[in-house]
C-alpha cells in the first residue's frame, strides 16, 4: 500500500470510526483521558502510527487498549497489519502536515498543559505510577511481546504489610528471591484492590533485578486469550506455544476470566504442565480460591491448587492507616492524623479507592489551592465519594444479610443469647459493620443491645479468627462481596 497522507479521507474516517467504537466500548471517562489526545500519524505498506502526546500515556495505551485497537482496525481495513504508537514529539517530521488541523492544534495544548502541571509532585507520581515496563523498548509495537508493562511503583519497598496480607506477602517474597523452587505454582486471590495485583508486580520487579537474563512473562488472562485466538485465526499456534513455553517465570493475572473459555483452558493446561514439568515458576492470581473459581475445569483447578494458595484478607483499619501514610510520603504531602483516620474509617472496600481518595485531596492541595490538608477540606473534596458510600450500607442491612446466610433471625442476633451458632454470626455482623459503614462503635452497638466494648471485642476476634479458620475467611468475604454488590 503506498503511502496515505495524514489527512487521507478514508484513512482519517476509519479512525474516527475507531474512535467512536473505542468510546462506546470503555465509556466517555476512559476515553477523554486516554484515547481522546491520540492522533493519526502516517500509514505505510499496512503499518499505521498512531501518536500520542506522552511517554506514560503510550505505555498505558499499548497495556490497556492496544489489542482492542488493532482488532478494531483489522475489521475496518484487512490490508493494516501493524499499528503502532509513536510519541508524537519524537516523530513530528513523519506525523503532523504541513498545514496544522485542529486535531493537532488541541493536542499541542494538551502537552502545554501537561508540561505546566506535571512539575508538582502528585503528578510526577501519577505520571510514574503506570509508565515503565522491564524493557521500555518491548512495548513500542502492542502485538511484538507477551508481557504488558509493569507499573514501577509496585515494589516489595511499596507494599504495607499488616495482619491482613502477611502470609501472601511472605509467600510472594519467597518466590521472588529464591531460584529453587519451593512451591509451584503460587496462587494468590482476594478482592477487587486489595493488592494481589501489587504483589505479582513485586515479584517481577525482584526477580527482573536479581538476574536481568531470566524471560519473564507478565499478562492477564484475557491477554493470554486473545493471543490464542489470534494464534489459531492466523494458524501460528506453533509460534504461540514455543513463546509460551520457554519462559523462565510465567505470571497470569485475574485467571478467573477463563471461565467458559474451553479451548483456552486446555491450551493453558498444556502450556502449565510444560513449564512445570521442566522446573518454571508460575505465579497465578484470581479473585477466589481455585476450588471456587466457575467455568474452570475440574483438571485445571486442581493443577492450579497443587503449590501454595495465599489470599489477602480485607484490609482493617490499622493496615489503611499505614498505606495512607506510605502513600503519602511517596505523594509528598502533610497528611494530618485526623484525617488519615476519617478516610481509614470511610472507606473500608479495598485500597485502590483509598488511594484514589488520597490522590484527589492531594491533588487540590498541590495543584489549585496550594493549601494544608485538613478535615474540613477532604469531606468538601470527596463529597461525592463518602455520599455514595453513606448511602451503600446500612447497620440494619448488614444484619439481615448475616441472619440469613447464617439461617438465624435478627431478633436472635440482637437477644442475649450466646450460643455460638447465634454468637458467631453476631460477631461478624459487628465486625462488618465497622468494616462498611462510618458507624461509631457505641452506635453499632446500640442496633446490637450491646456496648462499644463489646463490638470492640468482636471484631478484634473475628480479624484474629479470619486469619486462622479459613472457613469463616470465605464466610466473610462472601458476605463482603453480597453487601458490597
Amino acid at each position: 500500500m503506498a503511502e496515505e497522507a495524514y489527512n487521507n479521507s478514508s484513512v482519517q474516517d476509519q479512525w474516527s470510526q475507531i474512535c467512536d467504537q473505542l468510546k462506546v466500548e470503555f465509556g466517555d471517562v476512559a476515553f477523554d483521558s486516554w484515547l481522546k489526545p491520540l492522533s493519526l500519524g502516517t500509514v505505510n505498506d499496512g503499518v499505521v502510527n498512531v501518536c500520542v502526546p506522552t511517554r506514560f500515556m503510550r505505555n498505558w495505551v499499548i497495556a490497556h487498549y492496544s489489542d482492542q485497537i488493532h482488532k478494531i482496525w483489522e475489521r475496518k481495513n484487512p490490508n493494516i497489519k501493524q499499528v503502532n504508537f509513536v510519541v508524537q514529539a519524537t516523530q513530528e517530521a513523519q506525523t503532523i502536515s504541513r498545514n496544522e488541523t485542529p486535531t493537532s492544534a488541541f493536542n499541542s495544548s494538551c502537552r502545554s498543559l501537561l508540561k505546566k502541571i506535571s512539575s508538582s509532585p502528585i503528578a510526577q507520581n501519577i505520571y510514574q505510577s503506570g509508565g515503565a515496563a522491564l524493557n521500555s523498548g518491548e512495548f513500542v509495537n502492542g502485538d511484538t511481546s507477551l508481557s504488558v508493562p509493569l507499573n514501577p511503583q509496585y515494589t516489595f519497598d511499596n507494599f504495607v504489610v499488616g495482619k491482613t496480607n502477611e502470609f501472601a506477602y511472605a509467600a510472594a517474597r519467597k518466590v521472588a528471591e529464591s531460584r529453587n523452587i519451593s512451591f509451584n505454582p503460587l496462587f494468590l486471590y482476594s478482592g477487587v484492590g486489595l493488592g494481589k495485583t501489587h504483589l505479582m508486580h513485586a515479584i517481577a520487579w525482584h526477580i527482573k533485578q536479581q538476574d536481568p537474563t531470566r524471560n519473564i512473562v507478565y499478562l492477564s488472562a484475557e491477554k493470554f486469550m486473545y493471543k490464542f485466538v489470534r494464534a489459531l485465526r492466523y494458524k501460528d499456534t506453533a509460534a504461540f506455544k514455543e513463546q509460551f513455553r520457554s519462559v523462565d517465570v510465567l505470571m497470569v493475572d485475574d485467571v478467573q476470566f477463563m471461565g467458559g473459555k474451553d479451548s483456552t483452558q486446555e491450551e493453558f493446561f498444556y502450556t502449565f504442565n510444560s513449564l512445570i514439568e521442566e522446573g518454571r515458576q508460575i505465579i497465578i492470581s484470581a479473585d477466589k480460591s481455585p476450588s471456587d473459581l466457575e467455568g474452570i475445569e475440574a483438571r485445571l483447578k486442581s493443577r492450579l491448587g497443587c503449590g501454595l494458595v495465599a489470599d489477602i484478607h480485607p484490609t482493617d483499619f490499622d493496615l489503611r492507616i499505614g498505606i495512607l501514610n506510605k502513600k503519602a510520603q511517596q505523594l509528598g504531602v502533610q497528611l494530618p492524623e485526623q484525617v488519615a483516620e476519617f478516610l481509614a474509617q470511610k472507606i473500608t472496600s479495598n485500597i485502590r479507592e483509598l488511594e484514589g481518595a488520597l490522590r484527589r485531596i492531594a491533588a487540590h492541595s498541590q495543584l489549585l489551592s496550594d493549601h494544608e490538608i485538613t478535615l474540613d477540606m477532604t469531606q468538601d473534596v470527596l463529597k461525592d465519594m463518602l455520599r455514595s458510600y453513606d448511602k451503600r450500607t446500612t447497620i440494619d442491612e448488614i444484619q439481615k444479610k448475616v441472619a440469613e446466610y447464617f439461617n438465624i433471625s435478627v431478633k436472635e442476633m440482637q437477644s442475649s443469647r450466646r450460643a455460638r451458632t447465634v454468637a458467631r454470626p453476631r460477631q461478624v455482623a459487628m465486625y462488618l459493620a465497622k468494616q462498611l459503614t462510618s458507624r461509631s462503635l457505641p452506635e453499632i452497638g446500640r442496633k446490637f443491645d450491646r456496648d462499644h466494648t463489646t463490638v470492640m471485642h468482636a471484631v478484634r476476634k473475628v480479624e484474629e479468627l479470619v486469619l486462622e479458620d479459613s472457613s469463616l475467611a470465605e464466610n466473610v468475604n462472601a458476605l463482603r462481596r453480597i453487601l458490597e454488590a
